[in-house]
């Protein structure tokens, strides 16, 4: 069965928007994108002192299941030269599972709807932008909402064509 996934992507580390962009195809030869939004520079999640992050939202769709396509993304972000590092530092590539259909899925590597996002501008922005009717599974708000409850961090657009 063919199920409408979201995936997050984020680099702050080389040439940004290259990773960005590297990643995006690598999603191409693995399922249909179907909309890319906008590249956003935003502040670095936690404590550690790093570059900023540019990031986008990819929608897609795939009958690959979910706990493949997450050991899918991990392979993707091993052969754009992640390494293991530091939670939440600074990285060439990250691939996050936003959402998956409808599903709810907690496994021990794998939470979906992505158990942070809600609480995530750098996501729900970059969401908002290619599925503006979104309402998370779960929490059953939709991006506005989600956004009036979360502190303002920087998310700004960057003025270049999206990755597709």
């Amino acid at each position: 069965m063919v199920s409408r996934v979201y995936i997050g992507i984020g680099s702050n580390l080389g040439d940004r928007m290259a990773n960005i962009d590297k990643a995006v195809d690598l999603l191409e030869e693995q399922m249909e994108v179907s909309a890319v939004s906008s590249i956003y520079e935003t502040e670095p999640v936690g404590k550690i002192k790093q570059d900023m992050f540019l990031n986008c939202v990819v929608e897609a769709s795939t009958d690959i299941p979910p706990i493949e396509l997450f050991d899918l993304l991990k392979l993707m972000e091993k052969k754009l030269g992640r390494k293991n590092g530091i939670k939440w530092g600074p990285r060439v590539i990250d691939l996050d599972i936003l959402i998956y259909g409808n599903e709810s899925i907690k496994e021990k590597n794998l939470t979906v709807p992505h158990r942070e996002m809600h609480l995530r501008r750098f996501v729900l922005v970059p969401l908002r932008e290619i599925a503006p009717d979104f309402i998370h599974p779960v929490l059953k708000k939709n991006i506005p909402e989600m956004l009036k409850d979360i502190p303002e961090s920087m998310v700004k657009k960057i003025e270049v064509p999206a990755c597709l």
